[in-house]
């Protein structure tokens, strides 16, 4: 009996919290596109989609001040290897004139061609003591000046869940940048947006926070950001040293059989912006606009099962840049190119 009025408790606690924050999107202040300070526009481009993204970015490179090729992961051993996709993507942006940065993840591969993303037992391993990170600095370095690169960018993420790891990373800082400064190169650091902001960060770096995951496949449908997901975020950025920007994100997610804040739930994945809008006119669907973040939604069923889609379009991406700049951010960076389809790439304003 006691263990049916526990659930009954819990179960009334999440219907509360459910229509609380019902009622707080609906009281949202709307987010949409229009004038707003100029901003710099940068954008990533990903090895695993080579052609897509070098399609888009000679679509939108007029608009870039900047360009990421994404990116430099460890394969056995620990060592720096650079995908030749990355290498080409560099390239052509060099040519193009734009200030690019060599982007190095915490992914690793084994002998085998396995691949882990975030790999937080590799990351401690290769940033255990001052040697270590000092080697990897001048890894760091050493294939930025070699592939032409003005700077480098970090992106470990899965760092801050750890003391002892947080604090090697934070020391990793301080000696990439040092590093990169001593080598006439630029650094960037992107961060989650959970991440600590008022730790004691390198003061010389960009930090380039990651203004997306509001929603995704850690928790039921929404839009990867909204606007107040995108205040709140901008003003804890204010402990940041140094220079700050953001990354915004295209594409979206799509959610199977979710019900009740996760109690029960179907298979989730992400999905590009143009694989989305291709479902929707296949499935037929009504495609509606959440004006608390300008994201499009919809839904449709199929065989027995519900499917939830939520995604970026252009005027989602113009209405999130709008925003950001209004709250005093001038650099953007998108994630990424590839997969958004040709009206996205043309239609975004800086």
């Amino acid at each position: 009996m006691r263990k049916k009025v526990k659930y009954a408790a819990v179960l009334s606690a999440l219907l509360l919290a459910s229509a609380a924050a019902g009622l707080s999107c609906a009281g949202a202040e709307p987010v949409k596109s229009g004038p707003h300070p100029e901003v710099r526009l940068s954008a990533w481009s990903a090895y695993w989609d080579d052609a897509s993204g070098a399609a888009e970015y000679r679509g939108i490179r007029r608009h870039l001040s900047s360009f990421s090729a994404f990116a430099a992961s460890y394969g056995p051993d620990d060592v720096l290897t650079v995908p030749e996709e990355t290498q080409r993507a560099l390239k052509q942006a060099q040519k193009d004139g734009k200030e690019t940065y060599l982007t190095v993840v915490n992914d690793s591969r084994d002998d085998l061609g396995r691949s882990m993303e975030k790999n937080a037992v590799m990351t401690s391993r290769i940033l255990r003591d001052d040697a270590s990170r000092i080697k990897q600095a001048e890894a760091m370095v050493d294939a930025a000046k070699k592939l032409g690169a003005a700077g480098v960018e970090l992106d470990f993420e899965r760092v801050f869940k750890d003391a002892k790891l947080q604090e090697d990373y934070l020391h990793f800082t301080y000696q990439l940048s040092l590093a990169c400064t001593r080598a006439g190169l630029k650094l960037r650091i992107v961060l989650e947006p959970s991440a600590p902001f008022d730790a004691p960060f390198a003061k010389g770096p960009e930090y380039v926070v990651m203004l997306y995951n509001l929603h995704g496949l850690h928790n039921g449908p929404g839009p990867k950001a909204d606007g107040a997901f995108i205040r709140k975020t901008v003003s804890r950025m204010a402990d940041l040293p140094g220079k700050k920007s953001v990354a915004i994100a295209t594409g979206g997610c799509i959610w199977q059989d979710y019900r009740l804040l996760g109690l029960s739930r179907g298979a989730t994945r992400f999905l590009s912006s143009q694989e989305a809008a291709a479902l929707a006119k296949e499935k037929a669907a009504s495609v509606t606009r959440d004006e608390a973040s300008g994201v499009l939604q919809f839904s449709y069923e199929e065989d027995k099962h519900h499917y939830e889609v939520w995604y970026a379009d252009a005027e989602t991406v113009n209405a999130w840049i709008t925003e950001i700049a209004k709250l005093g951010i001038s650099d953007v960076s998108i994630w990424r190119l590839g997969g958004n389809g040709d009206e996205i790439i043309r239609d975004i304003h800086p």
